[in-house]
């Protein structure tokens, strides 16, 4: 899969928690080797050679510990699931230097700091509520991130999207960084491979309840594909159209849908094999409040049968 690949190219997909840049930096001082030997980033790697990485991890000083409460899960001496709440970034970036998961991941063990982003092998969006797995030890991170590269970890959501969805399907598009809006991504042919599943739960006189699987785990992923079929995800402030409410909605049902001001989406579902014990794992936990009683007014006002 990597061979003919710049190797750059090729560790940027091997070590994906480092940017392209910082690997670049790593070849150059031969901290990157292939079959034992130094190389140059544009060279290309073949089929069978051994790229090894010989960078040591060192500990970051711009993320610094907070006490960030942490709706935990599960938790042993290998890896940590949570339960992510809306509003919470999950690591630093430009506009949001502290007050993130990883701050707080750090605060509630230390020894993480070792990790690259604090044992972060996979993010939900900001306002995406639900289960996340983090790697509490250098063999965990790589063993997760090998799992998620290989789709054996399996991730399903419950999202409320716009319209009326007749049957579940499959999306199988790119998704890249959109050609003219840079903090949006969009379906697009020179983007990364992006596989979603999605199957009908229920259904409103102008919404659908989705239960969605992804294969692969693009930024933005269920987002743009729901979006791209033109059933952006209710409540999306980037991707979503204008508000639009049901006939006949009462006052009740109005103010749900006009307060409710993130996208409806929550990770419900998370299963793996452990990295250490090879048990199989698997995690469940309801829709938060916010969208719970946003459901339960949609019901209320009128379901449409199946």
């Amino acid at each position: 899969m990597l061979a003919g690949k710049r190797l750059d190219q090729a560790a940027a997909q091997l070590w994906p928690d480092y940017s392209r840049q910082q690997l670049q930096v790593w070849i150059r001082a031969g901290q990157v080797t292939v079959n034992g030997g130094t190389r140059r980033p544009r060279d290309k790697i073949s089929c069978h050679d051994q790229v090894v990485l010989h960078a040591c991890i060192t500990t970051r000083d711009d993320c610094q510990p907070q006490p960030i409460p942490l709706d935990i899960c599960f938790e042993d001496a290998h890896i940590l699931v949570l339960n992510k709440p809306a509003g919470l970034v999950v690591h630093p970036a430009a506009g949001c230097p502290d007050g993130t998961l990883q701050n707080g991941l750090l605060h509630h063990d230390p020894g993480l700091h070792v990790l690259p982003r604090a044992g972060i092998v996979h993010r939900l969006d900001k306002d995406t509520t639900g289960l996340m797995v983090v790697a509490k030890t250098p063999r965990t991170c790589q063993a997760l991130i090998a799992a998620l590269a290989a789709h054996t970890v399996q991730r399903e959501y419950v999202a409320l999207v716009c319209g009326i969805v007749t049957a579940g399907g499959r999306i199988d598009q790119p998704v890249g960084r959109h050609p003219s809006h840079r903090t949006r991504m969009a379906v697009h042919p020179l983007g990364k491979t992006a596989v979603t599943h999605y199957r009908v739960q229920s259904r409103f006189p102008r919404h659908t309840l989705l239960r969605v699987r992804l294969e692969t785990g693009r930024t933005h992923q269920i987002r743009v594909h729901m979006a791209a079929i033109r059933h952006p995800l209710f409540g999306d402030p980037v991707y979503g159209g204008r508000l639009q409410l049901p006939a006949g909605a009462d006052a009740a049902l109005s103010q749900q849908l006009r307060q409710f001001r993130r996208q409806a989406l929550h990770a419900c579902r998370l299963c793996l094999t452990h990295p250490v014990s090879g048990q199989q794992l698997s995690w469940e936990t309801p829709v938060p409040a916010d969208m719970r009683c946003l459901l339960d007014a949609l019901t209320r006002h009128q379901s449409v049968p199946d």
